[in-house]
């Protein structure tokens, strides 16, 4: 009989990409600490969760009125629910105490006086105050954030006048080239409109904790930092975005923006109000790229797929008896699979997973000791809290 071939990591080996995994992780906060600074129960009867079917009062049918007057009644009749949010940080250095001030925009989604934004606007924040056009500024709370689709949301005392609520459309519905109107306050510009077109859909892009956001709605209607957090809306009115994203190799709108799809904000929100997070399933085990490993000189018995570097104890994983490298640095699983589509990096099993409930089990294909195999694992609750940093974990 044939001698199989033993994979294994030396402890020098294992020694150096702990180490470098530990350089990526501590690397991935302090960008995401440092680009922060160039960026500026749910009552359903109370919100707009749902899609607005009907046009709002107040905007004529788009097909009865010019494109000018549209855009006139659209800002006109939602402009007073974009919020004009201002944040303060203060930091210790070794110079001292240092203030850090930041703005961004926000869209009121219920009468309660919640404001959806984006977490990178909000995140650090010590002080938040939300001003709605005039001199009143009101003091707002942080209510919850998600850094991997890059949305919070923040909530003021609602005025006795009541708020101007934003409808929510869908997202799932739009087609290239159709019109758009993005609201915000771009370098504390109050509530200034821009117009365009839907330049692109299911564009990939990544929060600042480097976690995919999938089907990031692409524009040319001009985003600048200061439009971070507010409404991307179509011709009635309705919010089908939260722009986010400008790619700009100066600095400055190019007319290539994007936003966070606002069905992805839609299953968010909810969480974001009863928990202050978002709880998502993780199978709770170390997954480095198999490909990742390959080009860093380590040999592996397959071309693609997610080593299992390590499990964590009382996680789906361990019930589920995955192993992670043995004493000796012998390799046991690699996840090639999961619910029959290929696992070749750690973004395709959080796409998978973001799509599951707590609850659910997910087939996972398994390469063991030159054998394939497949292993359900149950998605429970991890007993500690999610990171806030990109690792290769999940």
């Amino acid at each position: 009989m044939a001698n199989r071939p033993v994979y294994q990591f030396s402890a020098r080996q294992i020694l150096l990409f702990a180490f470098a995994t530990a350089i990526v992780a501590v690397a991935a906060t302090a960008v995401l600490y440092s680009v922060r600074d160039s960026w500026g129960t749910v009552d359903p009867s109370n919100t707009a969760f749902a899609e607005t079917t009907v046009i709002p009062e107040g905007i004529s049918d788009p097909q009865t009125v010019s494109d000018e007057q549209n855009s006139i009644e659209v800002y006109r009749n939602v402009s007073p629910g974009v919020a004009f949010i201002n944040t303060t940080a203060v930091r210790e250095t070794m110079f001292g105490s240092q203030e850090g001030r930041g703005n961004g925009s926000g869209s009121v989604i219920d009468t309660n006086g919640h404001i959806l934004t984006n977490y990178h606007v909000v995140e650090g924040a010590q002080k938040l105050t939300v001003s709605f056009g005039g001199e009143k500024v009101y003091d707002a709370t942080y209510v919850g954030g998600d850094p991997d689709t890059d949305l919070a949301v923040i909530k003021i005392v609602p005025p006795a006048s009541g708020l101007t609520v934003v409808g929510l459309g869908d997202s799932d519905k739009l087609v290239v080239g159709q019109k758009v109107l993005a609201i915000g306050n771009p370098f504390g510009l109050d509530r200034t409109l821009t117009t365009g077109v839907i330049s692109g859909l299911q564009r990939p892009i990544r929060a600042r904790n480097n976690r995919p956001i999938d089907a990031a709605i692409q524009t040319d209607a001009s985003i600048n930092p200061g439009n971070s957090g507010g409404p991307l809306l179509d011709k009635y009115g309705r919010m089908i975005g939260i722009n986010s994203q400008i790619l700009s190799p100066a600095g400055g709108s190019v007319g290539v923006g994007f936003a966070v799809p606002i069905n992805t904000a839609k299953r968010v929100i909810p969480q974001l109000i009863q928990f202050g997070e978002v709880k998502r399933p993780k199978l709770g085990a170390t997954l480095p790229s198999v490909a990742d490993l390959r080009e860093q000189g380590y040999r592996m018995p397959v071309e693609n797929g997610l080593l299992v570097l390590q499990v964590v104890p009382n996680s789906p994983a361990s019930a589920a008896g995955l192993r992670g490298l043995g004493g000796d640095g012998t390799i046991n699983d690699i996840i090639t699979g999961a619910d029959g589509q290929p696992m070749k990096s750690l973004d395709d099993l959080y796409r998978l997973l973001d799509r599951k409930q707590f609850g659910e089990t997910v087939e996972l294909e398994i390469f063991r000791n030159g054998n394939r195999v497949t292993v359900p694992v149950k998605l429970t609750p991890l007993a500690s809290s999610p990171t806030r940093t990109r690792r290769a974990t999940e």
